[in-house]
């Protein structure tokens, strides 16, 4: 039975929320890994090289760069549910993988499997809050998007350095880690609808944006450094804390306050974009996370400067995360935006992969302080290109007053759900 169609946040409430918490979850089955999987690395397997470990990093990133690239060409062609239930069926095997490795090297498989299982699943609930949400109110639906996924990510890492203080750290992650899937899969499987429907409306009822390719250029170099300092503080910092004789209940305060400040900001962050813009907060985010990642090289591996860095990580990282996206759905069409932010998001997750190797041969062959402080040093440089692009699109702010929710007209679906 047909409804009535409407763009906007309240009209769409119902499946809004439900994407929201389904983000959540995904974000919480990289979580799990974020404060204890380097020192299961170490410990398990008897790993000595830094780079050795960070593997698991180069396989998850460059399985999502992948992942996100295809999935945005696939989305028009297949439909956004059908990836996100996709999305959750990759992430079935990777606990057993990690429960019955016997090697390092079928960690890092199975993290190719989360690879591509986040990059379907992450992607299609960005898309799809994207097409519900309409241009009146972008940054804030990817604000409660992106706050979710992160606010995931850090009550599961946060959650993993505490159980693993009492239980073996394997098991908790590979427990932990089937119970989200199965209820992700489900989740997805009975409740959520397609948007495409949306797509069409906006299409069809507001004004399209002209491709901009400085912009998105801007957005992508920002996303590829942002992801290469997410890379060196997921898998460097647990290490460098640990070298410096930090405990494992300090490791996961300090890898769960990074996410944990990074989610709650983004609830502010991309309404913010909405009203002021996107291109100062990304400029000032690269600069925050350039100055806390100077904290973390000055401190010494210190617990103190360094939960404060991780603060301050999370914080540049609030401004930077939802707003590049929001600014990439600002300069191209609706019927282009699921192809373009797939483009965006292949280039932010490539960062994984040069971050870990970056951050895992600087320590190996420089030093860990060394690989840091270049790292600092290129998040700076990111922000300042982005400072120098022109932003010469027509302003999202307008185009969001003219097509705002309640001067949509009503629509039926064309037939989906």
């Amino acid at each position: 039975m047909s409804t009535a169609l409407r763009l906007g946040l309240r009209a769409n409430a119902g499946q809004f929320a439900l994407l929201v918490g389904l983000n959540a979850l995904v974000g919480a089955m990289v979580g799990l890994e974020r404060s204890v999987f380097p020192l299961i690395g170490r410990r398990d397997f008897d790993l000595h090289s830094s780079a050795a470990i960070l593997a698991f990093i180069v396989a998850f990133g460059a399985a999502k760069a992948v992942t996100n690239f295809a999935a945005g060409a696939l989305a028009e062609r297949v439909g956004r549910k059908r990836l996100l239930v996709a999305g959750w069926l990759a992430a079935l095997p990777v606990p057993l993988l990690i429960a019955t490795a016997p090697s390092w090297w079928f960690v890092v498989g199975a993290n190719l499997l989360l690879g591509v299982s986040q990059g379907l699943a992450w992607s299609m609930t960005v898309v799809m809050k994207i097409d519900l949400a309409g241009p009146a109110r972008r940054g804030l639906a990817l604000g409660l998007n992106e706050a979710a996924g992160y606010l995931g990510v850090a009550g599961a890492a946060f959650a993993t350095g505490a159980l693993a203080t009492a239980y073996a750290p394997r098991t908790v992650v590979w427990v932990a880690a089937a119970l989200i899937a199965a209820v992700g899969l489900a989740g997805s499987v009975l409740f959520v609808r397609d948007t495409r429907a949306h797509v069409e409306l906006e299409a069809e009822t507001g004004s399209a944006a002209a491709r901009t390719p400085s912009v998105l250029r801007a957005c992508s170099q920002a996303g590829f450094v942002n992801n290469l300092n997410d890379a060196l503080a997921w898998g460097l910092a647990p290490l460098y804390l640990a070298a410096h004789g930090a405990s494992v209940r300090q490791i996961g305060l300090v890898a769960a306050a990074y996410p944990l400040v990074w989610g709650v900001g983004q609830l502010g962050t991309g309404w913010l974009s909405d009203s002021t813009g996107r291109k100062p907060l990304i400029i000032a985010g690269m600069l925050v996370q350039s100055a806390a990642l100077a904290l973390l090289v000055a401190g010494g591996g210190d617990f103190a400067p360094s939960l404060v860095a991780a603060v301050g990580l999370g914080l540049g990282t609030a401004m930077v995360y939802p707003t590049l996206i929001a600014a990439v759905s600002d300069a191209v069409t609706p019927r282009t935006r699921a192809r373009a932010v797939g483009v965006y998001r292949f280039w932010r997750d490539f960062g994984f992969v040069c971050g870990a190797i970056v951050a895992g041969v600087g320590a190996d062959v420089v030093s860990m302080r060394a690989a840091i402080a270049a790292v600092a040093a290129l998040t700076a440089a990111s922000g300042v290109v982005v400072a120098a692009t022109r932003w010469s699109f027509a302003d999202h702010r307008t185009r969001g007053r003219r097509d705002a929710d309640h001067r949509l007209p009503l629509r039926a679906p064309a037939g989906r759900s």
